[in-house]
């Protein structure tokens, strides 16, 4: 037990040592935080999560003598230093979100030549299996691999609003695939204790994000989430349906986002306050309680994934995208209303 106790508490302990190396050094150089649309925080909350996240989670596995240096677990933590770069750069200075695109692509890319593959996927509704791994097929694979990574940094990194959230709900996400590696037909000690270092990470940030923040995860920190869960689902066997499962919120957050935008004629990658933590803060709740509605949401969610087989994994992840989108549709008549109602109170 202690092979998967320790990277956890070593990842927790670096985290919380460097932050509080961080943040000090972060006002004494007046760190600039970049404003944007969607963030609400204040002045004095610094984006640099992602910082110290990558280099307490790359510390841990490297120094970790359970673990041995595939070609696959170097491309994570290479790819994960080159996320590293590009987020810092935008926390910084906003990037054009093309150039966020392609090195996104370009990560998802380079960990697939690595062997971070997809050799096979489970029909959610036959419990078939559809090998991925001869011919032509490969290039299935990749196109699946980027495109799996790329959506699950963005629904990660979109749901990164509200003190808490992002952390939270990878931390839910890291722990099922944590507890899922333990399985007799997953058994990968390996991934566990992969899994054990990625949770003791988010956890110490996770001490110095929750409302009120000391600090943010920013773009590098969010990214940084949502490549290892990514990635971390196609290690344990391929599980992204289960991963697709816990991910229902920020999933159907994207959608629906991504949705909006195009009804109201307006770039996709365009900011704005769309989200449904927004939509939450606006009729009323507090960071905190949004926080936890989440995490309590995706804990349950959690708990079937780990439960059900293929078939039932896919008829939870339609039932949870229903409820989500209904749950969407009331929200936003629930701020039609609440604006209707104001005039007439002025009056």
């Amino acid at each position: 037990m202690t092979r998967y106790l320790n990277p956890f508490l070593e990842a927790f302990f670096l985290t919380v040592f460097f932050a509080m190396i961080a943040i000090p050094l972060a006002k004494k150089i007046s760190w600039r935080k970049r404003e944007d649309k969607r963030h609400i925080h204040q002045k004095e909350v610094f984006r640099i999560g992602g910082i110290i996240m990558t280099l307490a989670f790359v510390l841990t596995v490297l120094l970790n003598k359970d673990l041995v240096m595939t070609s696959e677990l170097s491309g994570f933590l290479i790819a994960s230093i080159i996320l590293l770069v590009v987020g810092v750069w935008d926390d910084i200075k906003e990037l054009f979100w093309k150039i966020q695109l392609f090195f996104q692509m370009a990560v998802s890319f380079f960990v697939f030549i690595f062997g971070v593959r997809i050799y096979c996927i489970t029909n959610l509704f036959s419990g078939g299996i559809i090998n991925l791994d001869l011919g032509n097929t490969v290039l299935i694979s990749l196109v699946l691999v980027v495109f799996w990574v790329v959506f699950v940094i963005n629904a990660i990194n979109w749901v990164d609003g509200v003190d808490g959230l992002s952390g939270g709900i990878s931390l839910i996400s890291i722990a099922t695939i944590f507890f899922l590696s333990f399985r007799p037909e997953v058994n990968q000690p390996p991934v566990a204790i992969i899994a054990s270092a990625l949770m003791g990470t988010i956890l110490g940030f996770l001490v110095l994000n929750f409302n009120p923040a000391r600090i943010l995860a920013g773009t590098s920190g969010a990214m940084f989430l949502g490549f290892s869960v990514a990635v971390l689902a196609i290690f344990s066997g391929t599980k992204i349906a289960t991963a697709s499962l816990v991910l229902t919120i920020p999933i159907v957050d994207l959608i629906w986002v991504i949705g909006e935008r195009i009804k109201n004629k307006k770039s996709i990658f365009e900011a704005d306050k769309n989200h449904l933590h927004h939509k939450l803060l606006e009729i009323g709740w507090s960071q905190r309680k949004i926080a936890l509605y989440y995490y309590v949401i995706t804990i349950i969610i959690s708990f079937v994934a780990l439960n059900t087989k293929a078939f039932g994994k896919g008829i939870a992840l339609l039932i949870s995208v229903l409820i989500m989108f209904l749950a969407c549709l009331m929200i936003k008549k629930r701020i039609i209303q609440l604006k209707n109602t104001k005039p007439r109170l002025q009056k």
